[in-house]
Parts: C-alpha cells; structure tokens; sequence
C-alpha cells in the first residue's frame, strides 16, 4: 500500500503502487526503470549505483532487500595468480589494444588500432559462459576510422547504450550511442569528444566513474592519470579538467587503467615494466588522494606489451589484453573470505545521517529510499532489520 499525493486537489489519497520487482546489473547497479523493489544477496563486496531515475519533480520511490553473506573480498592482486586461461583474438585484432565486458559477462570486446589491420575498430565477441573466455566467439566488427583514426581504448556506459574510444594520434576520447544496448551494429558518433592534448600527448586509455559524472585518462607519454569532471553525466562535451596524479615512479608508459566499483583502489599497467600496480583513494574518486600501495603483479610470462586491464564485478577475476601475442589473459584476484561490505551512493541522505550497519551472514535487512529531483538527492532509512 503507498500513498499519492494530489497535489491539484490537496488531499492524500491511499492507492496500490503497483510495485514491480527491478533489476540489478553488475556490483550493483539498480535500474529504476525495470522496477521499484529490488532484491540482493551479495557474492562480493558491493557498491550500489541508482540509474535512470524519473526527472525532477517527479517523485519515485523503491525498496531495496539486503541479505549478508562471507564473500571473498576480490581485486588482491598481491596474491594474484595466472589461470593458465587465454583467448586468441589474433583472427581479428593483431593488437588488441582495449578490452572491456559486458556487466554480466556475456560479451567481451577489443578494439584495435589499426596498426597492423587495414581498419580501425571494435571487435564483439559472444561468451557462451559468462567471464569464461575460452567460450568466447567472434560476433561483429564496428568500423570506427571515420570518427578516430586510432581505437585505443574502448570503455562503455553500464547499461550498454554509450561507447567511448581513445585516440593516441588527436589524444581525443570520442563518444557513441548505441541505439540497441551492446549491440556495436547499432552504434553511431555523437560528435562529441574530450580533447586531452593539454595533459597527455598520447592518450592511451579511459575509465567512468560508475554515474558518468567523471572520467579518469592516461596515456604513454604523461606518466600520470588525469580526472575530469563531467557537469553533464556521460557527456564528455561537458568536461572539465580536474586534477594529475603522477605514476611515474611506478611505470613511464602506462597502458592500463581500472577503478574499483566504490572508487577507492585503483590499478593501472603499462608496456614498460609489464606490471599491474594498485593505489588507494583514501577519499572515493578523489585523484589528489591517490597513493601507491606498494602492490603489484608482473605480467611479463604472458605477455611482454600488455595493454588494458579489466576486473570481473566481484574482483575475483582479472583480464589482460596483451599485444605481442594477440592475446586476451585470465587471473585469479580473489582474497579471503569475510562479511561482505556495502556501500552506497554519495547523494543518498541516510536518516540519523550514517549509513546503516551491514546485515550479518544470512541475516535481512530492509531499506527504502526516495527521490524527487532526478536523483541528485536520495533520502534513505532503514525500514527492517534482521529479518531472517
């Protein structure tokens, strides 16, 4: 039972809410869209996300349903360990020099800079069984040349409907839609880019903030990561430099780049020490607050010039496109297992103001939350506690 507010007539009226069960991608993103009671029991630390909320002035509420769990807390890459799993994608791309995943695992992609390749381009791939690579088989091409001259990295929107591809010649990201989710046939330019030539003068790779509201570039020359706030979500038109964090001490060529769900660890690789390295933020998408954890995992018995990175959504499993051997490369990053964490999004106002404790194994807890401006804010309270 909810209520609805009239507000022509200035009277609260009971009514059904229709509630409907939604849907929740990756770790974890509730689409607003696909419902308004969501459901879940966590296999890793997770990080909430809230997207697609109705437009300002439209209030929306929902109902999240929280079960503990001991999960294996991913991304250790001290203990990191090689799978003896790989994936040729030499057929296709003679230097793979991107790779990403789709949120569930079905669909990988590479793009290739057409080094070697007469185009320019994103290269689709179907995973018969999700995050196992050796089950993956060429879909489609997407031939981007008219756009960028160079596909170096190749990054997309959570829900599939936005792509972004670095250039190391123009160190321009560039933005597409895809008007079919994930499907690369349907993708067009936007005419619409970052231009980073004032910071690195050969843009390698990209990586989101979970909520579009910043993107984070390196590239081989800089020696450095560089934020960028974006005053429009996942529109890079509207971007605005922010801050440098230098790598040099680590890498002077990096080639990789990847974020932790909840923005606090970072790991970026690059072709001239053949290594993955792991910062901390200690404030979340925060750059000025990065600092070198003193971790890192050598990749040079795979490959000896890695390029992109990628973590499966639970952190217990890590990929690596390498280019001397055309190759794509499975790891092992899980850690020990422990009480899973949640987290949640920064525009959530909790009641008493502190986010609720985490449920204990097995135990439910219950949250309601809601919105009236399009998400800019959430207020959320605790509506049932150890449940089960």
């Amino acid at each position: 039972m909810g209520v609805v507010i009239d507000y022509t007539s200035g009277f609260f009226e009971a009514a059904p809410t229709g509630e409907t069960v939604g849907s929740i991608s990756g770790n974890a993103t509730l689409d607003l869209t696909s419902g308004n009671v969501f459901s879940h029991t966590p296999t890793a630390n997770t990080t909430f996300a809230f997207s697609n909320p109705p437009a300002s002035g439209t209030g929306y509420d929902f109902t999240l349903k929280v079960t503990g769990a001991n999960v294996a807390s991913g991304y250790d890459l001290a203990n990191a360990s090689y799978d003896s799993v790989s994936f040729s994608v030499s057929a296709k791309a003679n230097y793979p020099a991107g790779l990403w995943f789709k949120p569930d695992g079905t669909k990988m992609y590479t793009s290739d800079p057409a080094q070697i390749l007469t185009f320019t381009g994103v290269i689709e791939y179907n995973l018969s069984t999700a995050w196992d690579i050796t089950t993956a088989t060429h879909n489609q091409d997407f031939d981007v040349s008219s756009s960028t001259a160079q596909a170096q990295a190749v990054v997309f929107k959570d829900d599939g409907t936005k792509m972004y591809l670095s250039n190391a010649s123009t160190n321009t990201l560039y933005q597409y839609s895809l008007s079919t989710p994930w499907d690369i046939s349907t993708t067009s330019y936007d005419t619409k880019s970052l231009d980073a030539s004032t910071q690195e003068s050969q843009l390698t790779k990209a990586f989101f903030k979970p909520d579009g509201t910043k993107v984070f570039l390196t590239g081989g020359i800089g020696d450095a990561v560089y934020e960028y706030a974006l005053s429009t979500a996942w529109d890079i038109s509207t971007s605005t430099y922010v801050a440098t964090f230098s790598v040099s001490s680590q890498e002077i060529a990096p080639s990789s780049l990847f974020f932790t769900p909840d923005g606090t660890k970072m790991f970026l690789g690059g072709v001239v020490t053949d290594a993955i390295y792991q910062y901390s933020l200690s404030t979340a998408w925060d750059l000025s607050t990065s600092s070198y954890d003193n971790v890192s995992f050598s990749l040079s018995s795979q490959d000896t010039v890695p390029q992109a990175v990628f973590f499966k959504p639970d952190g217990s499993k890590m990929y690596v496109s390498g280019a001397a051997n055309d190759t794509i490369f499975q790891y092992s990053t899980s850690g020990t297992a422990a009480a899973a964490t949640f987290s949640y999004p920064s525009s959530v106002k909790w009641a008493g103001g502190t986010a609720p404790t985490a449920p204990a194994n097995g135990e439910t807890d219950v949250y309601s939350f809601f919105t009236t401006d399009g998400g800019t804010n959430y207020y959320g309270f605790q509506a049932g506690d150890a449940l089960a």
